[in-house]
């Protein structure tokens, strides 16, 4: 089984939709997110736009770095920018550079939920399931 991690700062918004789809489409994959300073909760707005999706990120939960399990990943995604983000070291590593939706209007948080599933179906044909 491959595994993905998917990382950001606060762990609130990008991340935790990149988690939402990767869970959709990456069936066999195991799947994390983590920031290197957790907000402690899964933004609102951000639950209400992957809502409109179809995928249920309520449950999922923000958490730091030190809370991953110790594996070898298969693909680590900085969903922020390079400067921004933490670094765990993976077998591939990408960088997304997708902008923090914090603080912006809902419409903002579409274009980066769409713009994140669009990366994460890219990572399905990249890699495969």
């Amino acid at each position: 089984m491959k595994r993905i991690l998917f990382l950001c700062v606060g762990n609130s918004c990008r991340s935790q939709m990149a988690e939402g789809f990767a869970r959709k489409y990456l069936k066999n994959w195991e799947v994390f997110s983590a920031g290197s300073k957790p907000e402690g909760y899964v933004h609102p707005i951000a639950i209400e736009v992957m809502r409109e999706k179809g995928i249920d990120i309520s449950k999922q939960r923000s958490k730091g770095i030190n809370e991953l399990p110790d594996y070898p990943w298969d693909v680590v995604v900085l969903v922020c920018s390079e400067e921004e983000c933490p670094f765990v070291p993976g077998k591939n590593v990408e960088v997304w550079g997708v902008e923090d939706p914090k603080g912006k209007d809902i419409d903002f948080y579409r274009k980066v939920r769409d713009e994140i599933e669009r990366r994460v179906l890219e990572i399905l044909k990249k890699y495969g399931d």
